[in-house]
């Protein structure tokens, strides 16, 4: 999906927009079971909002705008389910930084569905540049 199909599934909007494009793949785990996949990209253009103040001379993405970009992946997950609800953070955890993300770095993010509870949503993401992980963590998400 490019960004402009994107917005047919989520609700976010520039500058909140936080992806450029985001593919689903089915893969089979170690288990034989079918699990589906997200698969996220945004390339950071280096005006920002977010960038603006953080930091002037050095600017650098922050960790939280990173969770959100893994979350707008996660939501995609969804599918059709998502285009007629909203999504909002009730967890992140265990989220580690790796990594800085610069300007010009594209952000490549991973993520699928560890659990589901009616209108809860679980998930495991990770984002990486340049194939090293910069984020990782469990996310966890409310439909209403």
């Amino acid at each position: 999906m490019n960004r402009e199909e994107l917005k047919e599934y989520l609700k976010h909007r520039e500058p909140m927009l936080l992806l450029d494009s985001v593919d689903l793949e089915t893969q089979t785990d170690n288990d034989g079971n079918e699990v589906l996949y997200s698969y996220g990209s945004y390339l950071v253009r280096g005006d920002e909002f977010f960038l603006q103040g953080h930091f002037p001379d050095y600017p650098v993405v922050p960790g939280v705008i990173i969770c959100e970009i893994m979350a707008q992946s996660c939501a995609l997950l969804l599918g059709e389910e998502i285009k007629t609800k909203l999504t909002f953070y009730t967890g992140i955890d265990n989220v580690r930084f790796k990594g800085q993300v610069r300007p010009g770095d594209v952000i490549k993010t991973k993520s699928y569905i560890v659990d589901r509870r009616k209108s809860l949503i679980f998930v495991r993401a990770e984002a990486t540049v340049n194939g090293k992980v910069c984020c990782k963590g469990d996310l966890s998400f409310a439909l209403i």
